[in-house]
């Protein structure tokens, strides 16, 4: 599938890793693999695997940009940091694993074809998930959802989804604070109190279990409430 009506345009794709050296070059095999252009900009999170080995294959490769951080910060600080190095029209979000199907990015990225469409989530309950979603994973889900919606007037389906993508200037407009997991509610948040729209569009998910690699816990779904609830009336 070609990216066809999109104006061929340029993609930053945003790789957060932290101890993937299972995945990350998998990830990256099959975001080279995508009929779009594009750079991928991954971050190592202060990985203490052979992720950051891994990653030094890619010096001077001229689609690969990488990033190793001596420290582990969070998910929401290596996003951060890679919008410092993005410089497509689109930025794109890919976790380091393969819970998602990367090929799902066409379908999202054809919806920017729209120059209305500033904004574009993956949506993995109007698409397929392929294997079991914990309860406690599936309640979490539905809470942001519904807090989302309800006070932010979101109209998603899918407040949590890994797969993000926005115009770079919008997203470089949003003054982000996230260290960790809080990225999902706080670009949620302040997207909808600046005016954006949140377009959605069906992807498939495989979820991983905690044996498997998974990091995100209970702490992170609570903060996650905290700051929808926070940022609804404050705005760092």
């Amino acid at each position: 599938m070609s990216q066809t009506g999109a104006n061929r345009m340029r993609v930053s794709f945003i790789v957060p890793v932290y101890n993937e050296e299972r995945n990350v070059l998998e990830v990256i095999r099959r975001l080279k693999q995508l009929d779009v252009e594009k750079e991928i900009v991954v971050v190592d999170d202060g990985s203490y695997d052979s992720t950051p080995e891994l990653l030094r294959r890619f010096e001077g490769d001229p689609e690969v940009v990488v990033h190793l951080s001596p420290l582990n910060f969070g998910k929401g600080t290596a996003i951060r940091e890679g919008l410092k190095y993005a410089t497509g029209d689109i930025v794109a979000i890919q976790d380091g694993d393969l819970e998602y199907d990367t090929n799902d990015y066409l379908k999202i990225i054809a919806r920017f074809s729209d120059p209305g469409v500033k904004v574009v989530y993956g949506s993995r309950f109007t698409g397929s998930i392929r294997s079991r979603m914990l309860w406690r994973y599936w309640l979490a889900n539905r809470v942001l959802r519904v807090l989302a919606n309800l006070l932010y007037g979101a109209r998603i389906t899918d407040e949590a989804t890994a797969y993000k993508a926005f115009r770079r200037d919008v997203i470089c407009s949003i003054p982000l604070r996230c260290q960790r997991f809080e990225f999902c509610p706080e670009v949620t948040a302040k997207l909808r109190k600046r005016g954006f729209r949140i377009h959605e569009v069906p992807i498939a998910y495989d979820p991983r279990s905690v044996a498997d690699g998974k990091k995100i816990c209970a702490k992170d779904g609570w903060i996650a409430i905290w700051t929808l609830l926070r940022l609804r009336f404050l705005d760092d």
